[in-house]
């Protein structure tokens, strides 16, 4: 899973338009329902058969999508997999708005579900039996994708946090590896002041890791019930994150890349990068984009804001929802929970998919994985438990998208100028406050 949640979506003011706007139900020229389906409904249309479309970047669908066309062999999956990030969304709100060439099925990021859902573009799949399988999953995943008795999607995958660390360069500083911020931040001094070309880890600003780690700390800036919304990143839980970072900033202990560049798997590469703290995705894409640090590296939990504490954080994930102008909702659904329930679960497992599923977390053979790139370390360990230990009361924006893209205008000017980090925040809470009310959001005070 290579996902920057912090991705500019450039199609913003037509996505908000859909949520705040359109009610994207009813029928349309696709011929498409809003009608309740029930899970018998859900087996008279695999008997029927037919064709789903689904519009998803993941590419271990690919396989799911053929099993279950064996399984099934009057059910034909049209997989449209060339569009992501801001082209994947800004295409689907096109379909929507027009009320044409909507998908069936489509993959959702979790931070962006409460959008599409608050507009009713997205098909609620409790009567189909969805809210039966809450305890199925882990808390934040599932807190992403349900709202009271709703259920906008099922959850595909998961970012549960850890930090990755070189255990070459730390070994050879003699540097413990730190186990909460406060250590982690006498270790970025210690590794700067042993290499000055050496940094704990690369940070130009990212609106994505910046939520994870107020979800972490226990701060809770946003707070959305339909259209009222209340953003305020003033709390004491957001401050232990801002007075620790504004340390490494201020100190100049973090290298200034950005993620996802030549530079930045340069320095993973060469160890002048020593740590990243992400989603537990992110093994897969060390083996492709850094080889020659293999063995290097080693996963660790996520470090604490008091010693002890387990709280951890999600980094990214995503969801298959219903758009609820697609056609064929009984076949759709019935591929939806395959994939991301049934058998196509360990499908994807066995092909680097992260599992958002407690079977999977759990299971023996999962957490036995031994990761030849991390030094044989059996990492999954590390991730399951991270993954047990999110809060599942973490809420995005309706606009999450638009918050993401003025992020560097906003706190990311604490990384190049005089603003502190809780000025940029406060920043960012002012910008989001005047377009949440611009767009007719009741924003409280």
């Amino acid at each position: 899973m290579r996902r920057n949640t912090g991705r500019l979506l450039r199609g913003i003011a037509l996505v908000s338009a859909v949520a705040l706007g359109a009610t994207a139900c009813g029928g349309s020229d696709d011929g498409s329902t809003d009608e309740a389906v029930s899970a018998s409904d859900v087996q008279a249309a695999l008997k029927k058969g037919g064709t789903v479309t689904v519009w998803s970047w993941e590419p271990t669908l690919k396989t799911v999508a053929a099993d279950f066309e064996k399984k099934y062999p009057k059910v034909k999956i049209n997989l449209v997999s060339e569009r992501s990030g801001d082209k994947h969304y800004t295409a689907l709100s096109n379909a929507i708005s027009a009320e044409k060439g909507v998908p069936d099925v489509a993959q959702i990021e979790y931070f962006a579900v409460n959008q599409y859902a608050l507009g009713k573009g997205l098909t609620d799949l409790a009567p189909f039996g969805a809210d039966k399988l809450a305890s199925k999953y882990t808390p934040g995943p599932w807190n992403a994708v349900s709202e009271d008795k709703a259920v906008y999607g099922l959850p595909m995958d998961s970012g549960p946090m850890a930090m990755f660390y070189n255990k070459k360069v730390f070994d050879k500083y003699g540097i413990a590896v730190p186990t909460t911020w406060d250590e982690y931040v006498d270790a970025a001094r210690e590794l700067h002041r042993a290499d000055p070309k050496v940094y704990i880890a690369n940070d130009a600003g990212d609106a994505g890791f910046t939520t994870s780690m107020l979800w972490q700390a226990g701060a809770r800036p946003y707070k959305v019930d339909g259209t009222n919304v209340k953003i305020d990143f003033s709390d004491a839980k957001a401050r232990k994150y801002t007075d620790t970072w504004q340390k490494l900033i201020d100190e100049k202990l973090l290298a200034p890349v950005n993620g996802w560049t030549d530079e930045w798997y340069k320095g993973l590469g060469d160890g002048t990068i020593a740590t990243l703290t992400t989603g537990a995705w992110m093994p897969a894409n060390f083996v492709s984009g850094v080889p020659n640090a293999a063995g290097d590296w080693r996963a660790a939990p996520m470090p604490a804001w008091t010693e002890g504490d387990k709280a951890s954080a999600e980094n990214g994930g995503s969801s298959l929802t219903l758009p609820s102008l697609g056609k064929n909702k009984g076949l759709a659904y019935a591929f939806v929970e395959y994939a991301n329930s049934g058998d196509g679960v360990r499908t994807r497992v066995e092909q680097g998919a992260f599992p958002a599923t407690k079977a999977e977390l759990q299971s023996a053979d999962f957490q036995s994985t031994k990761f030849d790139y991390l030094g044989g370390q059996e990492a999954n360990k590390i991730f399951a438990e991270s993954a047990a230990n999110v809060a599942d009361d973490w809420s995005y924006l309706p606009f999450q998208q638009y918050a993401n893209s003025v992020f560097h205008d906003t706190v990311g000017q604490a990384y190049v100028s005089g603003t502190t980090l809780a000025e940029g925040l406060k920043d960012w809470q002012d910008v989001s406050v005047k377009y949440a009310e611009e767009q007719g959001f009741t924003v409280e005070k």
